[in-house]
């Protein structure tokens, strides 16, 4: 089953100016319930901007776009949000700054429940989320009580990745999630990425610059250029494909564009 279906999806940016540029004319994918993605390209290729699409931060010129089934073209981010977990390049993003871990948590918690004058920290819940972050290894279920903003970067993307998962969503969105890390921090949340992926048997989209991470890590591997697909592989031909057999297309493409 289909849980992504980007169908004849057309995007311009500037239109009617001299600076107008067409990212997507006429785009296709289809991405299966369950499978993990690993999207490269260079620069201006559209992979950020096919995730944008797709939770509602841009939106489509023509085309539609299907979450199991349905089309979201027309919904808010808001309501995107309510199936579509995201974590951003940016670790500040993923949390708010002033509030502790449990604040955090608990807010995203009661994700998508209705608001009432109850208190919005549930204490019978805490050993759930003490649960939930003894998983990333950080000691972070011992500082419950600690402002967010005071933990380190590779800390709050593992927040972050808690909270996106925390709520009963369908897709996962990583949008170059390690880029901002430093390198042991980095191999820390892509170990912790790779483990709620299969763990909760969720459908994850993994924009990254990182070749290696796109190697070695999901079920699928999709390069893009200038709104194309270049490459798509999975199954044993993923398992098959090298950093440098990414590195060869990388420097054919730039050869073709005079570079």
């Amino acid at each position: 089953m289909n849980m992504i279906e980007y169908s004849n999806i057309t995007k311009k940016f500037n239109v009617g100016t001299p600076d107008e540029a067409t990212v997507f004319d006429n785009f296709n994918l289809k991405v299966e319930k369950g499978e993990f993605v690993s999207i490269i390209g260079s620069n201006g290729s559209g992979k950020t901007t096919m995730l944008n699409l797709l939770c509602g931060s841009l939106n489509i010129d023509s085309g539609s776009i299907l979450l199991l089934g349905k089309d979201i073209s027309k919904l808010s981010e808001f309501e995107r949000a309510k199936r579509i977990g995201r974590v951003f390049q940016d670790p500040q993003k993923g949390s708010a700054s002033s509030l502790t871990i449990l604040e955090n948590m608990a807010l995203a918690d009661n994700k998508n429940k209705r608001f009432s004058l109850t208190s919005a920290i549930n204490k019978k819940r805490i050993n759930y989320y003490k649960s939930l972050l003894e998983e990333c290894e950080m000691g972070l279920e011992n500082r419950l009580d600690v402002q967010v903003g005071t933990l380190s970067g590779g800390q709050r993307q593992a927040l972050a990745l808690v909270i996106a998962n925390m709520s009963d969503i369908d897709l996962l969105i990583l949008d170059e999630h390690t880029a901002a890390l430093d390198p042991k921090s980095s191999e820390r949340i892509m170990v912790l990425t790779d483990k709620f992926v299969k763990e909760r048997n969720v459908t994850a989209l993994m924009v990254t610059h990182n070749l290696r991470y796109a190697v070695e890590y999901g079920s699928r591997l999709i390069m893009m250029d200038k709104g194309h697909i270049v490459l798509d592989k999975s199954g044993e031909d993923k398992l098959n494909t090298s950093i440098d057999d990414i590195l060869k297309m990388f420097n054919q493409i730039s050869i073709e564009c005079g570079n």
